[in-house]
């Protein structure tokens, strides 16, 4: 018996993410077409039609385009907060109303076998939540686009077994780029986005517990690459004492293409 975990996509141009058993497939985030979904869940060897729910963690475009479109389609549930629910509602157009379902932050719920607890995160949407899935006794947490982490989330997510951490720009990049001051400021800001340094000491905080897999994602496609964000981490680590490849395992989520499927046994 094992937790799968694959990212789909995941960047500012859209998000995505497959957990699944072997009796429940679940889609957290639905950030780009429903035909580009369709597509990345069977190259992964995953028919759209058999995902259970998508769980949405905020309204931003970049998480939700496709939701809609594939609740309608293969009609599949949709599980966000009130205050989610209220700022997407007219974005991802007609859902039925037995398909439109409620969680609460920082209580938990099933999705048939996979335990679920939402958290809330500091980010500039409506309520914006990351994601903890249980399943046996093993943990996988999501936690991006958040413009900080604090005790309270790390605490969350520190006795996970994988954690998909946000890396989002590099403060060089970002600060030297084209973006306007304002986008500058708002990405860099209480509720934008984690930079690979703070990625890196969030990680550390995380090692310190027991994660054994940490995947960087969310990187800016204007203010990031990946082998800076890889090296920018690993780095931080290195300068703790911590080793990578030894104790810690850092992987890559990608914009355009599934990332490693991820088996974790229980």
């Amino acid at each position: 018996m094992y937790i799968k975990l694959c990212s789909l996509f995941s960047g500012s141009s859209g998000n995505a993410t497959y957990i699944g058993t072997d009796n429940t497939n679940i889609l957290v985030d639905c950030g780009l077409s429903g035909v580009k979904v369709k597509q990345a869940l069977k190259s992964i060897g995953v028919e759209p039609s058999s995902i259970d729910s998508i769980v949405i963690t905020h309204e931003h475009t970049d998480h939700i385009q496709g939701a809609g479109v594939i609740s309608r389609e293969f009609d599949i549930p949709i599980y966000a907060n009130e205050g989610t629910w209220q700022a997407m509602e007219k974005k991802v157009g007609n859902i039925s109303t037995k398909n439109m379902r409620l969680f609460y932050n920082d209580m938990d719920f099933y999705i048939r076998d996979i335990n679920i607890v939402p958290f809330s995160i500091p980010h500039d949407a409506a309520d914006p939540v990351g994601f903890c899935f249980y399943y046996g006794n093993k943990k996988i947490s999501i936690a991006t686009d958040l413009g900080y982490t604090n005790n309270r989330i790390i605490n969350q997510i520190r006795d996970s077994n994988v954690v998909i951490l946000e890396a989002n720009h590099d403060r060089d990049m970002l600060n030297l780029g084209p973006y306007p001051v304002h986008l500058k400021r708002r990405i860099m800001g209480r509720k934008g986005h984690l930079s690979n340094v703070d990625a890196g000491k969030a990680a550390v905080d995380l090692v310190n517990g027991s994660v054994t897999h940490i995947l960087l994602a969310h990187l800016s496609r204007q203010n990031n690459i990946p082998k800076l964000a890889y090296k920018t981490v690993a780095h931080v680590l290195q300068s703790e004492g911590i080793q990578v490849g030894h104790d810690i395992m850092l992987d890559m989520t990608y914009r355009d293409k599934a990332g490693n499927m991820y088996h974790i046994d229980i």
